[in-house]
C-alpha cells in the first residue's frame, strides 16, 4: 500500500514518517521509503550520516532511465522523450513491484538496515535555490509520480513517501496516488490550518486523510485537536526520549521506543491496511488518466510535440494481479481475469521474501 506523510513545516512530519518506516521494518514488512520533501531529511532521520544521506542517488537525475524502463514495449508511447510525469501504464508497459530487483531500484535506491531489517530508500535529490519555484519543484518529484503510476503493490507491502511541507503536496496529481495520507498537525491554530486546505482536496478526490497529533503535552491539546479535526484525528504523539536520543546521534534499539508510541505507530499501520482493503483500482487508474489528460492539454502536448492523449490505453486497469509479472498484459491472451496480467516478455523471477542489503553505500 502507498502512504504519504504531509503537514506544516516543523510539525514533525519527517520524524513520524521515519518512525513509521522503522515500525514497519521491525514487523519485517517490505518497505520502499521515498524522500520527496524539498528539505531532504528522511535519510538522516533513518540514521544515515550526513555524507551518506548526501550520496543518495537523485530520482530526477535518472528520469531518462526510469522512462525508458517503464515504457517497455507499450506501442502507444513512441519514445521515452514523450513521457511526462503523469503518463499512465498500458499494455506492454513495465510495472514496478515493491520487493523485486529492477534497473530503477538499482540506479535510484539504496538499502538501509534498520536494526538489521532492510528498507529500500529513494530520494528526489537535493534542492537548490533555483529549484524552489512551484514548477521546478513538481518537475523534481515527477519521477516519484511516474514510478507510483507504474507501481503495483499488494497487501503487507508498503511504500512510504515523505512529502513536502505545506499545501504544495496537493498541487499535482501525486496526492491521489496514496491509499492513506497522514497529516501531521501540532495542537495550534497554525498546526491545523494546513489540515483545512488538505481536507478540501481530499474530499474532492476521495483521498483518505488521517490526522496525527504531534507534540501533544496535555489533555487540553488533545481536546483542541478533536474540536478542530473531529473524527479525522487518528492518534496523538507526545515527547519521546528515544527520539531525542536519536536526534543527538545516540540512537537506541527501536524496540526501546516508548510503548505508547509503538502502539500509536501500530494504529497507523492498521489504518493503512484498512484503507488498502477498500482500494478501487478502477478509480485509481481513472485518476491517473484524468491528471494526464489535463497536463497534456495545459502543457504536455506543447512540450513534447505529440498528442499525449493517445498514450492512454482505454482498456487498461492497473490491478493487484499485475504482480504476477513485470509487464502489463497485452490483448493477445496475456491478460488474466482482472485485465492486467503479465506479458510473455520481460518476466521477472519470483520476488524474494526479504530484501538483501545493497553492496553499494547506503
Amino acid at each position: 500500500m502507498k502512504i504519504a506523510f504531509v503537514g506544516k513545516g516543523g510539525s514533525g512530519k519527517t520524524t513520524l514518517s521515519s518512525l513509521f518506516i522503522r515500525h514497519l521494518a521491525a514487523n519485517e514488512a517490505p518497505v520502499v521509503a521515498v524522500d520527496a520533501d524539498i528539505n531532504q531529511h528522511l535519510g538522516a532521520a533513518l540514521g544515515l550520516a550526513e555524507e551518506e544521506a548526501a550520496a543518495l542517488p537523485a530520482l530526477g537525475a535518472h528520469l531518462p532511465l526510469i522512462k525508458e524502463y517503464l515504457r517497455g514495449s507499450n506501442p502507444r508511447i513512441a519514445s521515452a522523450d514523450t513521457m511526462i510525469k503523469t503518463t499512465p501504464p498500458g499494455a506492454g508497459s513495465r510495472l514496478l513491484r515493491v520487493t523485486e530487483d529492477n534497473p530503477v531500484y538499482e540506479a535510484c535506491a539504496r538499502t538501509v538496515l534498520l536494526d538489521g531489517e532492510p528498507v529500500r530508500l529513494m530520494a528526489t535529490g537535493p534542492f537548490t535555490e533555483s529549484d524552489l519555484g512551484v514548477a521546478c519543484y513538481h518537475s523534481k518529484v515527477g519521477a516519484v509520480e511516474l514510478c507510483l503510476n507504474h507501481l503495483v503493490d499488494g497487501p503487507d507491502e508498503y511504500v512510504v513517501v515523505d512529502m513536502t511541507a505545506g499545501s504544495d503536496s496537493f498541487a499535482s496529481g501525486l496526492f491521489t496516488r496514496f491509499d492513506v495520507t497522514f497529516l501531521v498537525a501540532e495542537p495550534t491554530r497554525k498546526g491545523v490550518s494546513v489540515y483545512r486546505q488538505y481536507k478540501e482536496y481530499a474530499r474532492d478526490f476521495g483521498v483518505t486523510l488521517k490526522v496525527l497529533g504531534n507534540k501533544v503535552q496535555s489533555t487540553d491539546d488533545i481536546e483542541f485537536l478533536q474540536d478542530e479535526v473531529g473524527e479525522d484525528l487518528l492518534v496523538t504523539f507526545g515527547h519521546s526520549d528515544w527520539v531525542r536520543a536519536m536526534e543527538k546521534g545516540r540512537p537506541a534499539s527501536f524496540e526501546l521506543l516508548e510503548v505508547s508510541n509503538r502502539l500509536g505507530l501500530q494504529s497507523l499501520q492498521d489504518a493503512a491496511d484498512e484503507s488498502y482493503a477498500h482500494r478501487d483500482w478502477q478509480r485509481y487508474t481513472e485518476q491517473m488518466v484524468h491528471f494526464h489528460l489535463r497536463n497534456a492539454e495545459s502543457w504536455g502536448n506543447a512540450k513534447t510535440g505529440v498528442d499525449l492523449a493517445a498514450q492512454v490505453d482505454p482498456d487498461f486497469v492497473l490491478r493487484e494481479s499485475s504482480l504476477h509479472g513485470g509487464c502489463a498484459g497485452d490483448r493477445d491472451g496475456a491478460r488474466d481475469r482482472d485485465g492486467a496480467g503479465a506479458a510473455a516478455e520481460d518476466l521477472v523471477s519470483p520476488r524474494p521474501n526479504r530484501l538483501q542489503p545493497s553492496p553499494q553505500p547506503a
